[in-house]
């Protein structure tokens, strides 16, 4: 893709992402969250597909809910991961993350509870020193099960007072919590706009906005599974004129690219064609 003079400050963090890395293992960001290095015909080991593909070293939103999107052995190692952590059985987790760190925000598929494991630490009222070592490994403290509570809400609501100062979100960006969640459905809907048939076939879970909150940098990546491509979004500014902005691609498609601004007035397209 070639980018034109006038929009190479909007496109450089696009530009700068292509797949230009080959690597497997899982890095680290400034803010400890697990980074995502995937190379142009490197798997992504979770799903255990080859066409999703999108900006290297970037934290990702991991939004399958599916068996049947996953298959094969991403399925087992998702599964097992699932497995120990409702055990409480954390020197496995460990083992697990640590040939695939970038699982570590994700819950059972095929399950009902998005529970990560990081919500069964807080349920079974692990130790200080796993919850903190599940943070340093990339755990977002403002992940929301399915009935909405945080790490913190599990184990204040099963008594397990040890753990609210360590599960206590630390927010080094801020958002007044009701332009946040009208933000992100502006943001959902630019997403349904897009590929609503691939988001329903596979019931992918959307990106929620809060866990930007926690890091260094407020970008993630969605990679949507059929769209060979999927959503970089970035919020660009705080408060109550909070800003976020969505660049979205499929990469076999010349000139999908579209940039979307999104504040809590809803949506623009702002610029297109590109990749």
């Amino acid at each position: 893709c070639v980018v034109p003079a006038g929009r190479r400050r909007h496109r450089s963090a696009v530009t700068r992402h292509r797949w230009c890395l080959r690597s497997r293992a899982p890095a680290k960001t400034a803010d400890g969250a697990s980074a995502v290095i995937e190379a142009r015909q490197t798997p992504y080991r979770s799903w255990g597909v080859h066409e999703v593909q999108g900006p290297t070293m970037t934290t990702q939103w991991d939004g399958i809910t599916l068996t049947l999107t996953v298959g094969g052995e991403g399925v087992r190692g998702r599964q097992a991961l699932a497995d120990a952590a409702r055990h409480a059985n954390w020197p496995r987790v460990f083992e697990i993350l640590s040939e695939g760190q970038e699982q570590v925000n994700t819950s059972r598929l095929d399950g009902s509870s998005w529970y990560t494991p990081l919500h069964q630490a807080a349920w079974h009222g692990a130790s200080v020193g796993v919850v903190r070592h599940l943070i340093r490994l990339g755990a977002w403290r403002t992940l929301r099960n399915a009935r909405g509570e945080r790490a913190f809400d599990v184990a204040q609501r099963r008594g397990h007072r040890h753990l609210l100062h360590a599960l206590a979100p630390r927010y080094k960006h801020h958002v007044p919590q009701e332009v946040l969640l009208t933000i992100q459905a502006h943001f959902h809907t630019v997403i349904y706009g897009r590929c609503q048939d691939l988001v329903e076939r596979h019931r992918l879970r959307l990106p929620e906005l809060e866990p930007l909150l926690e890091l260094d940098r407020p970008q993630m990546w969605f990679p949507v599974l059929g769209m060979y491509g999927g959503f970089s979004y970035e919020l660009e500014s705080e408060g109550d004129q909070a800003k976020l902005v969505s660049d979205s691609w499929s990469r076999v498609v010349g000139g999908s690219g579209q940039r979307h601004e999104i504040t809590a007035g809803g949506s623009q397209l702002v610029d297109s064609g590109f990749v």
